[in-house]
C-alpha cells in the first residue's frame, strides 16, 4: 500500500510540476452535433508564461529553394530549417483561410520517447501545417510527413483537427533518441513519431485535456482511422506491448492514465460531457482518480445540438453544480473564488492534497472556439477568439479570411513583462485579476458586458456572412476587406469596452465597498454626494470558520458605542 501511495504521489507531482505545460483543454463538435451544421473545436492555451495574442500569417509566395526557420513555440528556441512551399495559406490564430483549424493538449507520455534531435515541435507542427493544408484529412497527412522527415522534438501530444466536413483527434509521441553511425554519417535511428488519428463520427462530440484518450482503434478503416505504420511494431520493439494488434491501445501503451491524468485532465472532458449526456455519473469515480479502469469513451452522442455560445460557456466551467464545485469549499474564500493559486498539489500534516484543475483557469493565454462553416467562400469561417481567463473574457469573431488583425490583439504589442496600454491581453487581465478580490459580486458586472457583446456578435454574424457572400460575387477582394473591417472593428470595440469596464469596477468596488448604481450610472444624493455604499460583510460559513479559528478573541462584550 505504501508503495502504491508513493507512486500515485510521484505522478501527482509530475503533473503539478508540468502544470505550465499540461494546461490546455479541447472540445470537439461534429457538424451533425451542432445547431447550424458547422464543425467546432475549442482550445484554451493555458500557461503561466504564455502571452495572449492573435497570431497572423498572411498568404505568401516563395522562390524555389527557399528555406524556412523553425522555432520552438514554447521557448522561441531555434530548431532548424526545412524547405518552404512555393505558396502558403493565410492563417489567423489557429485557423487558416480554408477553415482548417487545429488545437492541442500536451499529455507527456513516456518521457524516454522525446527526440532531442528533432526539429519540429508541436507548435511549429501546428502552424506549418495550417499554412499548407486545405482539409483536416490533408493536415493529418502533412503532420505525419513533417515529423517523419524532420523528427519530432516534443513530448506526447493530442491534436484536434477540423474542417467544415470532418473533425479528428490525433495523438502523437516521439520515438526517442538512439544515435547510430553508418558510412561516416551519424543519425537518430528512431527519427519521427508514432501516431493515431480517429475521425469523430458525425453527430458526436469528443474532448481531450492533457491525457491521451485513444485506446483501441480500427486497423483497416482508412475512412475513419489513420495511423503511423509502425505504431504497434515500435511498441513491441521497445517492450511496451506484447498482445495482439486488435487489442493494442495507444493510450495505455504510450501514456497510461494515472491519478493526475484522471483528476486534473480527464475531469475537464467529463465536466463537458456531463452537461450533454445523462450517463456520465458512471465515470465520476474515474475522474476523481479512484477507479482508473473505468475510462470514459472517446466520444459521445450529445442529447442536444450545440451552438457557438454553448461552446464558449463550456470553456468557462469551474465544475459548478458538482461535488467538486470550486466556488463552494473553504479554498474559495468568503467570495466564492473558483481559482486556486499554484502549485497544483500541496502538503499538510504529512499528507498530500490537490487543488482542482477546471477548464477555466487563471493562467490562460488565449482561447478560441473555431467555427468551420459549410458556407462558401471558405474564408467565412470564424475563430471566436479571447485572451486571458475564459470565464471573464469575451469571444470576438475573427473571420479566418481577414487580411489584417486588430493592433490590440497583435503579436508584439506588449508581453508578460511589458504592460501595454493598447493591448487586449492587459485590458482583459485588469478586469479578471481585479474581480478575483470579490469574485461573487464583481463577476455579475463582467458577465453582463460579456453576454451583451457575445449576443451582439452572434446576432450580427449571419448578416455579415450574407453581405460578404453577395459582395464576393461582385468583388472578392472587397468582400475580404469587408469581413476584415468587421473583425478589426469588433476587436477594438471589445477592448475599449473592457477598459471602460475596468474603470467601472474600480470605482464601484474600491476599498471593499459596493457603490450604488443603476444601469452603469452611479447614484448621488440630491446634493451631489455619493450615496453611502453597501457593505454586505461576509457569509455565515466564513464567519463560522473565523470564530472556530479565533475562539473568543474577536467576541464583543458590552455595548457598541462607536
Amino acid at each position: 500500500m505504501r508503495k502504491t501511495i508513493s507512486l500515485v504521489l510521484a505522478m501527482v507531482f509530475l503533473v503539478s510540476g508540468m502544470d505550465h505545460v499540461l494546461g490546455c483543454t479541447n472540445f470537439l463538435v461534429t457538424p451533425g452535433a451542432s445547431v447550424n451544421g458547422s464543425s467546432m473545436i475549442t482550445y484554451a492555451a493555458d500557461s503561466h508564461v504564455l502571452y495572449g495574442e492573435l497570431y497572423f500569417r498572411p498568404a505568401a509566395d516563395y522562390p524555389p529553394g527557399t528555406m524556412m526557420d523553425v522555432y520552438e513555440w514554447d521557448t522561441n528556441r531555434f530548431l532548424g530549417r526545412i524547405p518552404q512551399l512555393s505558396h502558403t495559406c493565410s492563417v489567423v490564430g489557429n485557423m487558416n483561410e480554408h477553415q482548417v483549424a487545429i488545437g492541442e493538449t500536451t499529455y507527456g507520455g513516456r518521457h524516454e520517447l522525446r527526440d532531442s534531435t528533432g526539429i519540429i515541435d508541436y507548435g511549429s507542427l501546428i502552424y506549418i501545417t495550417l499554412q499548407r493544408a486545405r482539409t483536416a484529412r490533408e493536415a493529418i497527412t502533412i503532420m505525419g510527413e513533417l515529423v517523419a522527415d524532420y523528427g519530432y522534438s516534443s513530448s506526447g501530444e493530442s491534436f484536434s483537427i477540423a474542417d467544415p466536413n470532418e473533425v479528428w483527434i490525433m495523438e502523437m509521441i516521439g520515438k526517442g533518441t538512439e544515435m547510430v553511425t553508418e558510412k561516416g554519417n551519424t543519425f537518430n535511428k528512431y527519427k519521427g513519431a508514432v501516431w493515431v488519428a480517429v475521425r469523430i463520427p458525425d453527430g458526436y462530440v469528443s474532448g481531450h485535456a492533457n491525457q491521451a484518450r485513444i485506446q483501441q482503434f480500427p486497423l483497416d478503416d482508412p475512412e475513419n482511422c489513420l495511423y503511423a505504420a509502425d505504431v504497434i511494431s515500435f511498441a513491441r520493439e521497445k517492450g511496451y506491448y506484447e498482445g495482439t494488434d486488435n487489442d493494442f491501445s495507444f493510450s495505455d501503451t504510450y501514456a497510461p492514465v494515472n491519478f493526475g491524468g484522471a483528476r486534473f485532465c480527464d475531469l475537464r472532458v467529463w465536466s463537458f460531457f456531463k452537461d450533454i449526456s445523462n450517463g456520465m455519473d458512471a465515470y465520476l469515480d474515474y475522474v476523481k482518480g479512484h477507479d482508473l479502469e473505468n475510462r470514459m469513451p472517446l466520444y459521445i452522442k450529445p442529447n442536444r445540438k450545440l451552438s457557438t455560445r454553448d461552446m464558449m460557456n463550456f470553456m468557462r466551467d469551474h465544475l459548478e453544480g458538482t461535488e467538486l464545485d470550486m466556488t463552494k469549499d473553504a479554498g474559495a474564500g468568503p467570495f466564492g473564488l473558483p481559482y486556486r493559486w499554484r502549485p497544483l498539489t500541496w502538503e499538510y500534516d504529512g499528507k498530500m492534497y490537490v487543488n482542482e484543475r477546471a477548464t477555466a483557469t487563471q493562467q490562460t493565454g488565449f482561447s478560441f472556439v473555431a467555427e468551420c462553416k459549410p458556407a462558401k467562400p471558405d474564408w467565412l469561417g470564424i475563430l471566436w477568439f479571447g485572451v486571458d481567463d475564459a470565464a471573464a473574457s469575451t469571444y470576438v469573431p475573427m473571420y479566418c479570411g481577414m487580411t489584417r488583425i486588430p493592433e490590440s490583439y497583435a503579436a508584439g504589442n506588449g508581453d508578460l513583462l511589458t504592460y501595454s496600454e493598447t493591448s487586449a491581453f492587459w485590458a482583459f487581465n485588469f478586469v479578471s485579476n481585479f474581480s478575483y478580490l470579490r469574485y461573487n459580486v464583481m463577476m455579475k458586472d463582467i458577465v453582463k458586458v460579456q453576454r451583451e457583446l457575445e449576443e451582439k456578435f452572434t446576432a450580427e454574424v449571419p448578416s455579415i456572412d450574407e453581405a460578404a457572400m453577395a459582395l464576393f460575387e461582385v468583388n472578392p477582394d472587397m468582400a475580404r476587406e469587408f469581413i476584415t473591417n468587421y473583425s478589426v472593428n469588433m476587436g477594438n470595440y471589445t477592448v475599449q469596452r473592457y477598459k471602460d469596464l475596468g474603470q467601472f469596477l474600480l470605482v464601484k468596488y474600491i476599498d471593499g465597498n459596493i457603490k450604488k448604481e443603476e444601469n452603469g450610472k452611479f447614484l448621488r444624493s440630491p446634493e451631489g454626494y455619493p450615496l453611502y455604499p453597501d457593505q454586505p460583510g461576509y457569509p455565515e460559513q466564513w464567519k463560522k470558520m473565523v470564530v472556530k479559528d479565533t475562539g473568543k478573541k474577536l467576541r464583543m462584550t458590552g455595548e457598541d458605542i462607536h
